[in-house]
Order: structure tokens, then C-alpha cells, then sequence
């Protein structure tokens, strides 16, 4: 059965799940493209309000296909550029993404899926979750913006652990340093992202998608500019329907309902 990325919905959710059985739902540049014309479609709609990443038959992701890859060693390095660069702008897809997205964890998470569900706003992982930046297992070295999520996300120290001894690191672990947000029992990661995606979908999604966009820009602003980014993503939301409905709804002691 041929890997690929199958799209399903449910309410204001798009559910975007990794099928490759065979190896354990290895990515493969079919998914890449796919993962970017679902978003891409997703985000024009405006019934979708936020996106969830899983993987089927209890996994997420064992990474990369490693027989295509040494199939690779035999080609120009021409080759695996550009298989990497489709997995490059489907991350980058990801992080500029305007709506929330969110990976459901069951399972492995190992190189390139680690890489994956690192790049996603939030990560919903089951108690029994192994995440393994396996690259260095292999004498690789890191894709899919491992190395700028780890180091942003923890201390330089901890990331040059995690990226170089390749050890198996399970979701209590990784919800101790801050990179994993919710834990739930094995089975249940899918359901509990769909409750944290409700809860998303409730809020208005012009300022989710304000926080999002400040979220990455503060790395590599001063706190001058940030300070600007922030006046200009709060004067525009304030002029926006939904703050009047949300601030109206607050005075009102009633729950809102934004478009």
C-alpha cells in the first residue's frame, strides 16, 4: 500500500493523518505535497479552524524511509535536496500557518516525525509516546527544523543531548522541558487533541492567528519591536467584528460566538 496523507474532517477540525503501514508511517514527498494543498485549501475556508496531525495503527511517525534514502547515497545529492525541500516547505507551511495546529501522538515520533510534530503549535501525546531524534543513530544529521525547535524550545545544552545521543525519550520526559502540552491514557491522543481543538475553535480566529504570527516573530525581534508588533496586532483586532462580540459577550456574562 503506497504512503500517503488522508484528510478528514470533523466539526471545525481537519484531521490530517499519516498512512505508510508498511514502515510504520515513514513520511514520503507525497505526503509533503499533499500536507501543503490540504493546508493551503484549509486555510481559505472559513468552516476549518484549526488542524490535527496523527498517524495511523498506533504510531505517528518513524521519520524517514531509510531505503530510500540509501537508494539516494547511488544518486546525485541533487536528489535527496530535493526530497528535503518539499519536507522543508511543508514545515515552514506548517509554522506559518494562520489556524492552530496540533499533533496527536501515539506511539513513535522518531526523526523526521519527531521533526514534525515539533513544528506543530501544540503536541497531544499519549503517556506511552517514544520520541527519538534518531538521525545521529544513523550518522545523519537533523531535517524538518529540528535543530531551530529544540534550541528555541530548550536550553542549547538539552538540545545538543537530544540531537546527538539519539536517546529514546518518552512523553513524561518531554512534557517535564515544556514540549509536550497535554498527556493522555494510549489510545485516547486523537480525542484529546479534538477536545483541545474545540476549545481552539470556540475563540476568535483573527486573534489566534495574531498570536501565532507574534509568537514567531518574538525570537528575532527586540522587545522595541515586539512591542510595535504587538500594538499593531491589538489596535487591529480591536477594530475587528469579533471584539465587539467578545467584549460585549464578557460584560454580558454569556459565552461569544465569533465568525
Amino acid at each position: 500500500m503506497p504512503a500517503e496523507l488522508q484528510s478528514s474532517s470533523q466539526g471545525q477540525t481537519l484531521i490530517l493523518t499519516l498512512r505508510n503501514p508498511e514502515r510504520r508511517n515513514a513520511l514520503d514527498p507525497v505526503m509533503y505535497a499533499a500536507g501543503i494543498e490540504a493546508l493551503g485549501v484549509a486555510e481559505r475556508s472559513a468552516d476549518i479552524r484549526s488542524v490535527i496531525i496523527t498517524g495511523t495503527d498506533g504510531t505517528f511517525c518513524a521519520g524517514g524511509n531509510l531505503e530510500r534514502l540509501l537508494a539516494n547515497r547511488q544518486q546525485d545529492p541533487a536528489v535527496q535536496a530535493e526530497s528535503i525541500e518539499g519536507l522543508h516547505h511543508w514545515i515552514e507551511t506548517i509554522r506559518t500557518y494562520p489556524k492552530p495546529v496540533i499533533a496527536a501522538v501515539e506511539g513513535a515520533a522518531a526523526g523526521a516525525g519527531f521533526s514534525l510534530a515539533l513544528a506543530c503549535d501544540m503536541i497531544v501525546a499519549a503517556r506511552n509516546a517514544v520520541f527519538v531524534m534518531a538521525y545521529s543513530n544513523v550518522a545523519l544529521s537533523p531535517d524538518g527544523g529540528a535543530s531551530w525547535s529544540l534550541v528555541h524550545g530548550l536550553s542549547r545544552h538539552m538540545a545538543a543531548e537530544i540531537l546527538m545521543c539519539g536517546d529514546r525519550l518518552g512523553a513524561e520526559r518531554l512534557y517535564a522541558l515544556g514540549l509536550v502540552n497535554r498527556m493522555t491514557e494510549p489510545g485516547s491522543a486523537l480525542d484529546a487533541a479534538l477536545c483541545l481543538a474545540q476549545q481552539l475553535n470556540a475563540r476568535a480566529p483573527n486573534a489566534l492567528a495574531s498570536i501565532k504570527e507574534l509568537i514567531n516573530d518574538a525570537p528575532h525581534a527586540t522587545l522595541t519591536q515586539q512591542l510595535d508588533h504587538e500594538r499593531d496586532h491589538i489596535v487591529k483586532n480591536l477594530h475587528h467584528p469579533n471584539a465587539g462580540v467578545g467584549i460585549q459577550a464578557f460584560l454580558d456574562k454569556r459565552e461569544p460566538r465569533y465568525e
